[in-house]
């Protein structure tokens, strides 16, 4: 018997990429049991309303409620496959035809995964093209604080190749066991948290509870995140990221939430 697999997609004035994201996912080897899209606030969602061969779709919508809240939303209309699978996703991730039979395969190889990731490339979804570059290779932390996404913006030459944990996962593409989840209730994604690093945040709780964030090469998909310099990055999501961080260390305190404050008030008083 398959195992069930669940998707969640949130949505944001997301018109130009969300038909070639749910394109991707009919293309899929591995039957999908459904794809549950919530649109967090956008203008206008009329464009999800157009047709796609999806087993049970369902689309909600909501006002800006913010990611991590609109996830826990669509992650309760999958929470009763505990023995399953649940994708979150952005809809500017692209996964290739093979992606979710291989996550499978992954996840059975290791039992004490909660999350099993792999290489996120770079897509520009302006060509729509690849960029060539890496775009994540799991979330690390510098010794001072920081965390970021391994060789972003690098050429993919095929480094990091080998199987290993990750102290975290990039929110764009997170495969989850939901017998994981289960222990958070409702709220897998601290909803304390409206947009940024509630990724990193889901890691340290998991990792807490015993489970393993696995990064296999063999798997790989596409996002479309920006390649932009920060300085070109809006005031209000540079300074939305920096309060997110100084949130993530007052729940989980250390000596790192120096840094956290010193990087607040150099985004709130000098806008770098």
């Amino acid at each position: 018997m398959p195992i069930p697999v669940h998707i969640v997609i949130v949505t944001h004035n997301s018109a130009g990429v969300i038909d070639v994201c749910l394109n991707h996912l009919e293309k899929q080897t591995a039957p999908i049991k459904s794809v549950i899209i919530v649109d967090s606030g956008s203008d206008n969602a009329a464009y999800l309303d157009t047709d796609h061969r999806l087993p049970g779709r369902k689309i909600f919508k909501t006002g800006n409620i913010g990611f991590s809240q609109a996830n826990n939303l669509g992650f309760k209309e999958a929470a009763a496959d505990r023995d399953g699978l649940v994708i979150f996703m952005n809809p500017d991730t692209f996964l290739p035809s093979e992606y979710i039979s291989q996550a499978i395969q992954v996840m059975h190889e290791n039992p004490g995964a909660a999350v099993v990731s792999g290489k996120l490339l770079g897509f520009d979804a302006t060509t729509m093209q690849p960029t060539g570059k890496i775009d994540s290779a799991g979330i690390f932390r510098k010794w001072y604080g920081r965390w970021y996404d391994r060789g972003q913006g690098d050429e993919d030459t095929g480094q990091f190749a080998l199987i290993e944990t990750l102290p975290a996962v990039c929110g764009a593409l997170l495969c989850c066991r939901i017998k994981a989840l289960e222990h958070f209730g409702g709220n897998v994604f601290d909803p304390d948290f409206f947009l940024y690093k509630e990724d990193i945040e889901l890691g340290i709780r998991l990792r807490e509870t015993g489970w393993k964030l696995i990064y296999d090469p063999r798997l790989f998909a596409y996002h479309c995140r920006g390649w932009g310099k920060r300085a070109e990055t809006g005031y209000d999501l540079r300074l939305a990221a920096a309060r997110s961080e100084v949130l993530l260390y007052r729940k989980h305190p250390g000596r790192f939430v120096v840094w956290a404050y010193f990087k607040l008030f150099l985004v709130r008083f000098f806008h770098v």
